[in-house]
């Protein structure tokens, strides 16, 4: 027992044993900042389109994007309409007859606030119909994977070939041409024993090609996505296929990353009962992005009849629990799955030009509403499991993605621009706003809100200034560094 000279107070640590503590636990706590660095600042796409790779072209984002377009004018020509049909909250307020909805058009773009403050059910449908509009015509497709697996099916070797080549030429091109989405990779086949040299054989084909085009340059946020993974040893196979590629292609080191599906239940746990996700990341040795979930491949896995493999099914929920309790604070980002009911009608115009009767448009719209509505849904289950990013694999699509995404973060934002001006003014000092009380773990979740909010354009920049952060506050995506800052202009 050590006592102190004032005998004011008696310890049994030695300095040497303060020191061998400490070093023990800075070592610890060090190795776990290390496989845990936290949410990552970065932008996070909303969705993943996948398209057949015979069919991809440099402007293929861009068609998608008028596609879509059209697919709104002719089923939910306005926002009233839309709403409806997608169910959105406050819709069945919103008035019926067509010289009403005129009138309220003509109201909210006179004066949106005014109309906001007195019929927030109408603002709010017409200010999400508004924004996805713009986004379509700006921003229309965010992520797009180019797909060599399900999307395209099986062919001759030759026309993979074929296929591969063109893909990495369209890549190419549409790099210099500035028609590429903002994130962009290829999915290639399993490296399951049947397709391994398949796969091996399209990437190589592909990242090769593209390298020589553009003297080994890849477009920003290039992944390559992995189907179907089960095993760490297809992970690491692919990690060291990328780094023969990156160094006889000139491509600087560590640039090829991976994305890993997890379609399986054997991508959730292990044959001894531990977490398959942690292992499959560890084996991508720094190059594994993010994960998406394929919910068909994985409820078939799980023996559930096609009848019943829906985006809502219980075990999809276990799946998605278990992927973000692996990879929570990993920085590793979490993609949903798809709706595989396509917003398709059943009648087509014949070829010879004959129109469609008004019965038929009318059987077309009802089969088009309930695919959205579905769509909706399923989107908005996805946000509420805290997974921002989901699949698209129809243009008609677009429009109810970023309905949904808009909706969620409009309707939120009251509260949560309420909560971070507050919790910034205290200066990460707990504070309670009405029953929900935030202390300093919720700051970057609250930031983040408005992150994803400003980088998909439901949130605008005039709207997140009223949490009081600047736009460079906001754009330096670090509430540490905020609080930081503030707190050194005031000292």
């Amino acid at each position: 027992m050590f006592i102190r000279k004032d005998h004011s107070m008696l310890t049994s640590f030695s300095p040497e044993v303060y020191g061998d503590v400490l070093a023990r636990l800075r070592d610890a706590n060090a190795a776990f900042g290390a496989s845990y660095p936290g949410e990552s600042n970065l932008r996070q796409a909303v969705h993943t389109v996948y398209g057949g790779a015979h069919i991809f072209k440099a402007e293929t984002a861009g068609k998608l994007g008028a596609n879509a377009l059209n697919a709104l004018q002719e089923y939910a020509p306005d926002f009233v309409e839309f709403a409806r049909s997608i169910g959105l909250t406050g819709s069945e307020k919103l008035p019926k007859s067509r010289a009403q909805v005129a009138a309220l058009i003509k109201k909210l773009r006179k004066n949106p606030d005014a109309v906001k403050r007195t019929d927030r059910p109408a603002w709010l449908a017409y200010t999400i119909y508004a924004r996805v509009v713009a986004k379509l015509q700006s921003e229309p497709v965010e992520d797009f994977r180019i797909d060599f697996e399900d999307g395209y099916g099986h062919r001759t070797d030759a026309e993979e070939d074929g296929h591969a080549v063109a893909v990495a030429e369209e890549i190419a091109r549409g790099m210099s041409t500035g028609t590429l989405p903002p994130f962009i990779g290829i999915r290639i086949k399993p490296l399951t024993e049947e397709l391994k040299m398949r796969g091996i054989r399209t990437l190589d084909i592909v990242i090769s090609t593209l390298a020589a085009r553009t003297g080994g340059k890849l477009p920003g946020n290039f992944v390559v996505t992995i189907p179907k993974v089960t095993l760490p040893g297809q992970v690491a196979s692919l990690v060291r296929l990328f780094e023969v590629l990156e160094e006889r292609n000139s491509i600087p080191a560590g640039s090829l990353k991976v994305e890993l599906m997890v379609e399986t239940p054997q991508s959730i746990i292990t044959h001894d009962g531990a977490s398959a996700l942690s292992v499959l990341v560890a084996a991508g040795k720094g190059r594994c992005v993010s994960a998406h979930f394929g919910v068909y491949d994985y409820t078939a896995s799980c023996s559930i009849t096609a009848a019943h493999q829906s985006m809502t099914h219980p075990s999809c929920d276990f799946a998605r629990h278990m992927m973000q309790v692996a990879l929570a604070g990993t920085s590793i980002t979490l993609s949903d799955g798809a709706t595989v009911t396509m917003p398709v009608g059943p009648h087509r115009a014949a070829k010879e030009g004959k129109p469609l009767t008004a019965k038929q448009k009318a059987e077309n719209k009802a089969v088009v509403h309930r695919a959205w509505r579905l769509a909706f849904d399923d989107v908005n289950h996805s946000l509420r499991h805290g997974y921002y990013q989901g699949w698209d694999l129809h243009p008609g699509q677009l429009p109810i993605r970023y309905a949904a995404v808009y909706a969620f973060f409009l309707e939120g934002l009251e509260l949560a621009s309420t909560r971070l001006k507050v919790f910034i003014e205290k200066a990460a000092q707990a504070t309670l706003i009405g029953d929900t009380f935030d202390d300093a773990a919720t700051g970057q979740g609250l930031l983040n809100f408005f992150l994803r909010g400003l980088n998909c354009r439901a949130i605008t920049e005039e709207e997140a200034a009223i949490t009081g952060l600047s736009l460079d506050e906001l754009r330096s995506r670090s509430f540490v560094k905020i609080l930081n800052g503030r707190r050194s202009h005031h000292s």
